[in-house]
C-alpha cells in the first residue's frame, strides 16, 4: 500500500503522522511510504532520516495526497487539505468531528473512508489511541494552568503548592478520566490542594486509593461543580463523552463569579469545552479573559511538546496502521471492531451516532457501512 504523512499545517503543530522508526516497520513490510519534506524537522526527524527508514521524501504536500492510498496525519485536516481528499482514500488521524460541521461536512463531500484516532476503542471499552494525548494534555494542563495564575500573564498571582506558611492554590478538576488523572498527579507533585469530580463512583474510588487524604472527591452535580468552581484558583475541565461534544459543566454565571484571576484550562476544547465562554485558541494566541477569569483552551495543547506526543502516539497508532497496509481498509475494519468503532465517515455518509447526534443528521450504522466498503 502506499501511505501518505503530509506536514501539519495547523497553527503551531509539529507532530508528524510516523516517526522514521514506524516507517521503517511499515517499508520492512514491503509497503511504500511518502513524507512530504520537512514534516519532522521541527522535532528532529530529519528527511534523511525518513530516508534511511526507506520513505519517499515528497516535494508538496499535494504530491503525498496524490499518490496515498492511506493517509496518516496527526490533526483534523483543515481546508485545504479536505480539497485533496478523493473517494479511493482512507484518512487515519484525530477529527472531533461533534464540533465542526464545515469538517463533517466537506469529509462527506469528499467520499473518503475517515477513521477518527479518538472513536477506536479496545477490549476494556477505552479510547487508546486518544489516551496518549490525553496523557500528555493532562500533565501540561497543570503547567499551564499554574503559569496563567502569575501575575503578569492575568493571574491571581497564587502559587499552586505555596510556601510554609502560606496556603497551597486549589485545583479543581473536572473529570476523573485519563486527563483528570494526569492532571492531579501533577498538582498533587505540585503540593496544590486538589479536588476532584466525577459522575463515576467507580473512577473516584480509584483515585482515593491512589491518593488517600492528600486530595478530595466529590460525587459530581451542578450544586458541586458550582460551588467548587467559585472557590477554584485552577479548574481543569477534563471530561469526555466518546465521539460526542462536551457537556457545558461550567455555566457562564458560574465564571463571572469565578474569583478574578482564577484560570479554566479547558483540555475539552477539541470537543467543544466544557464551559459555555470557552472557545478554541491556538499556541499562538493560547489565553483570553472573560470577566476576569483567565481561559486556556488550546485545541492541540500535545503540541507544545511535539517530540514526546509524536513518539507516544505512534507506539499507539502503529499496530493499527499496519492492519490497515497489510490487509487493506476493508478487511481491517471487517476484522477488529475496535478499529470500527474508529469510522467516523464513508462513501459519502456518516457513520457516527453521536456526532449525528450533535449535527442532528443522519447516519449509516457501521455494519451498513461495512456492505457498501
Amino acid at each position: 500500500m502506499r501511505i501518505g504523512v503530509p506536514k501539519e499545517i495547523k497553527n503551531h503543530e509539529y507532530r508528524v503522522g510516523l516517526t522514521p522508526q514506524s516507517v521503517a516497520e511499515l517499508t520492512r513490510l514491503g509497503h511504500e511510504v511518502w513524507v512530504e519534506t520537512r514534516a519532522g524537522a521541527a522535532i528532529g526527524f530529519a528527511d534523511e532520516d525518513y530516508q534511511a527508514a526507506g520513505a519517499r521524501v515528497a516535494g508538496s504536500a499535494a504530491e503525498v495526497f496524490e499518490q496515498a492510498q492511506l493517509i496518516v496525519k496527526v490533526k483534523e485536516p483543515l481546508t485545504q487539505e479536505r480539497a485533496r481528499l478523493r473517494p479511493e482514500q482512507t484518512l487515519f488521524t484525530y477529527l472531533h468531528l461533534a464540533p465542526d460541521r464545515p469538517q463533517t461536512d466537506e469529509l462527506i463531500a469528499s467520499g473518503a473512508t475517515c477513521i477518527a484516532y479518538e472513536t477506536v476503542t479496545d477490549n476494556h471499552g477505552r479510547l487508546p489511541l486518544l489516551a496518549p494525548m490525553s496523557e500528555v494534555a493532562g500533565r501540561m494542563s497543570i503547567q499551564a494552568g499554574a503559569s496563567c495564575l502569575e501575575k503578569a500573564r492575568g493571574g491571581r498571582g497564587v502559587l499552586l503548592g505555596g510556601v510554609p506558611g502560606v496556603a497551597p492554590g486549589k485545583v479543581v478538576i473536572l473529570g476523573g478520566g485519563v486527563v483528570g488523572t494526569h492532571a492531579l498527579a501533577m498538582a498533587v507533585g505540585l503540593g496544590a490542594d486538589v479536588t476532584v469530580l466525577d459522575k463515576s463512583m467507580d473512577a473516584l474510588r480509584r483515585l482515593d486509593s491512589l491518593y488517600g487524604n492528600r486530595i478530595t472527591t466529590l460525587y459530581s452535580t451542578h450544586g458541586t461543580v458550582r460551588e467548587q468552581v467559585l472557590a477554584a484558583d485552577l479548574v481543569i475541565g477534563g471530561v469526555l463523552i466518546p465521539g460526542a461534544a462536551a457537556p457545558k459543566l461550567v455555566t457562564a454565571e458560574m465564571v463571572a463569579r469565578m474569583q478574578d484571576g482564577a484560570v479554566l484550562v479547558d483540555v475539552a476544547i477539541d470537543q467543544g469545552g466544557c464551559a459555555e465562554t470557552s472557545r478554541a485558541t491556538t499556541h499562538a494566541e493560547p489565553t483570553y479573559v472573560v470577566d476576569n477569569v483567565v481561559h486556556y483552551c488550546v485545541a492541540n495543547m500535545p503540541g507544545a511538546v511535539a517530540r514526546t506526543s509524536t513518539l507516544a502516539l505512534n507506539n499507539a497508532t502503529l499496530p493499527f496502521v499496519i492492519a490497515l497496509a497489510q490487509k487493506g481498509t476493508r478487511k481491517a475494519l471487517e476484522e477488529d471492531l475496535h478499529l470500527r468503532h474508529g469510522l467516523n465517515v464513508a462513501k459519502g455518509r456518516l457513520t457516527n451516532g453521536s456526532v449525528a447526534a450533535a449535527h442532528h443528521m443522519d447516519y449509516v450504522h457501521l455494519e451498513e457501512m461495512l456492505k457498501q466498503l
